[in-house]
C-alpha cells in the first residue's frame, strides 16, 4: 500500500477517534453519574461541555488549518484530543472530567477540518480523492454507530474510563503511522492549484493567508452562543432569560461576523460564495441530511429502549446494520455521482432517507425489531450517498481555503443535527402532551408523528439537491485544473 494510503489511515483513524466522542458518553451516563456522585447538571455538561466547544470553534479551526497548513493543525489537534482522552478516563470529579470534555472538544474542533483539507493535497487526482473521501465519510458513519455500542459494552463490563481511554492508542497509532505517511506542503494563495491560479485578496494584496482575528472571534462567539442555546434551551425554557440571552448574542455576533468579512482584505470566508447555487444549495442538503440522521438517532434510540425493552447495548447495536450499510453506500456514491451527476445521486439520498423515516412511523406497540430493520437499511443506503456533496465542496474550493471549507461544512452538520434533536424533541413533547392515555402509548403515538414530520423536512432536500447541484460533477469527474473559481462549502 502507498504511503498516500497509509496517511489516509491516518486520517480516518483520527476521524473515527472524534466522531465516536459525539455520542460515545450517552449510554455510560447512569455509571458515570453513580461513581462520581454527579448533580444533573454536571451530568449533562459531561455531554454538552464537548458539543460546545468542538461545534464553537470549527470555523476557527479550520482557519488555523489553511494558515498554518493542515498538517499542523491535524498533529496538534490530535495530540490534543489524545492527551485530553486520558484525562477524561483518569477523571476523579465531575470538574475534571467537564474540563477534559471541553478539551476533547477543542482537539475535535481542530483536527475535523484539518482531515478534510488533508485530503486534496494527499490525493491530487480526482478520482482518488473521490474514493479517499468516500472512506472519510464511511468511517465517520461507523463511528456514530459503534459509540452507543462501545460506550455501553465498557460501561457495563468494565470501568466507565475506558470509553474515554481506548482513545490513547487509536491515537499513537494514528499520529505514528500520520508522521510517516503524511507529507503535503502549505499551499499558499498564489499555487492554490496546480494550475498555480493566483488568487488576490479583496484589496489587490497578494500573500500569505492572514489569521483574520475579528472574524475568528466573532464567528467562534455566535456558534458558542447559538449552540449553548440549542443545547440547554429546553430544559432551561426557551422562554427563559438566559436561553433568549444566548440567541441574541448569536445573532448580534453573527451580524459582526458578516461585518467583519465583508471588509476584510482576507476575509475566512468570501460571502459571495452564498450567491452560489451550488455553495448554498449544498450546505442546506447537508444540514438536511443531519437533521435527520441525529434526530433519528436520539427518538429511536429511546423507541428502542422504552417500546421494545432494548438494553443500551442492543439499542446500540440496533443501528449497526444501518451503519454498516451507510459505510458502504458513502464508498460507490462517488461512483453514482460520476456516472449519474452528484445532483440525482443526492436527491436520491435524501429521497430514501425520507421514505424511510415515514416507514419508520408505522412501528406500533405490537412492533419488534425485524419490523424496523428493513427501514433502518433503506436509511442507511440513503444516508451513504450524500458524499458527492462533500466531493463537490473539495473540487470548488481553491485548496488554500480548504480548511476554512471543512469547517463550514461540519458546522452545518452539527447546528442542523442539534436543530434536529431540538425541534423534534419539541414536536414530541407537544405532541405528548396533547393525547391521553398510558404514557407508552402517548409516547408511540407522538413517536410516530414526530417522524412524519422528520421525513416531511428531510424530503425538502430532494428539490434542493436537483436545482443548486445540476449539471454539476463529482471531482471523480472534474479535472483538478478546473477547481479554481469560487463556489461551495
Amino acid at each position: 500500500m502507498s504511503g498516500r494510503w497509509w496517511a489516509l489511515v491516518a486520517v480516518a483513524l483520527a476521524t473515527f477517534m472524534t466522531y465516536l466522542d459525539n455520542n460515545v458518553v450517552n449510554v455510560a451516563l447512569p455509571t458515570i453519574q453513580r461513581d462520581l456522585a454527579l448533580t444533573i447538571s454536571g451530568l449533562e455538561w459531561i455531554v454538552s461541555a464537548y458539543i460546545l466547544v468542538f461545534a464553537g470553534l470549527l470555523l476557527a479551526g479550520g482557519r488555523l488549518a489553511d494558515v498554518f497548513g493542515p498538517r499542523a493543525a491535524f498533529f496538534t489537534g490530535l495530540t490534543v484530543f489524545t492527551l485530553a482522552s486520558v484525562a477524561a478516563g483518569l477523571a476523579w470529579n465531575q470538574e475534571t472530567l467537564i474540563g477534559a470534555r471541553a478539551l476533547q472538544g477543542l482537539g475535535a474542533a481542530l483536527v475535523t477540518p484539518a482531515t478534510l483539507a488533508l485530503l486534496p493535497r494527499i490525493f491530487p487526482d480526482p478520482r482518488e480523492r473521490a474514493t479517499a473521501v468516500g472512506v472519510w465519510s464511511a468511517v465517520g458513519a461507523l463511528a456514530l454507530a459503534i459509540g452507543p455500542l462501545t460506550g455501553g459494552f465498557l460501561s457495563e463490563n468494565a470501568h466507565w474510563g475506558w470509553i474515554f481511554l481506548i482513545n490513547a492508542p487509536i491515537g499513537v497509532v494514528a499520529a505514528v503511522i500520520g508522521a510517516r505517511a503524511i507529507r503535503v506542503e502549505r499551499v499558499t494563495p498564489e499555487q492554490v492549484t496546480t494550475g498555480q491560479v493566483t488568487v488576490t485578496s479583496r484589496r489587490g494584496a497578494t500573500g500569505r493567508l492572514s489569521l483574520d482575528l475579528p472574524g475568528l472571534a466573532t464567528s467562534a462567539v455566535s456558534l458558542f452562543a447559538l449552540t449553548y442555546a440549542l443545547i440547554e434551551g429546553a430544559s432551561r425554557g426557551w422562554t427563559s432569560g438566559p436561553i433568549l440571552g444566548a440567541f441574541a448574542v448569536a445573532a448580534v455576533a453573527a451580524v459582526a461576523f458578516l461585518v467583519v468579512e465583508s471588509r476584510t482584505a482576507q476575509p475566512m470566508i468570501d460571502l459571495t460564495l452564498f450567491r452560489e447555487r451550488v455553495f448554498s444549495g449544498g450546505l442546506l442538503a447537508m444540514g438536511l441530511w443531519a437533521f435527520g440522521v441525529f434526530g433519528i438517532y436520539f427518538f429511536t434510540a429511546i423507541y428502542l429502549q422504552s417500546a421494545l425493552g432494548f438494553s443500551p447495548i442492543e439499542a446500540g447495536a440496533g443501528f449497526v446494520p444501518m451503519a454498516l450499510l451507510m459505510a458502504v453506500s458513502a464508498t460507490v456514491a462517488p461512483r453514482l455521482a460520476e456516472r449519474f451527476g452528484s445532483g440525482p445521486t443526492v436527491a436520491a439520498g435524501l429521497g430514501l432517507m425520507a421514505v424511510a423515516v415515514a416507514g419508520l412511523s408505522s412501528a406500533g406497540e405490537g412492533s419488534h425489531y425485524g419490523d424496523l430493520l428493513p427501514w433502518f437499511l433503506v436509511y442507511g443506503l440513503g444516508g451513504g450517498l450524500l458524499v458527492p456533496l462533500t466531493n463537490v465542496v473539495l473540487n470548488a474550493m481553491p485548496p488554500a481555503r480548504a480548511g476554512v471549507a471543512s469547517g463550514v461544512l461540519n458546522v452545518s452538520r452539527e447546528v442542523f443535527g442539534l436543530l434536529g434533536v431540538t425541534i423534534l424533541g419539541a414536536v414530541l413533547s407537544a405532541r405528548q402532551s396533547a393525547l391521553t392515555g398510558p404514557p407508552l402509548h402517548t409516547f408511540l403515538e407522538a413517536y410516530r408523528f414526530t417522524l412524519l414530520i422528520a421525513g416531511a423536512i428531510v424530503l425538502v432536500g430532494v428539490p434542493v439537491s436537483l436545482y443548486s447541484l445540476r449539471r454539476t460533477r463529482t471531482a471523480a469527474s472534474v479535472p483538478a485544473e478546473s477547481a479554481v473559481p469560487e463556489p461551495v462549502a
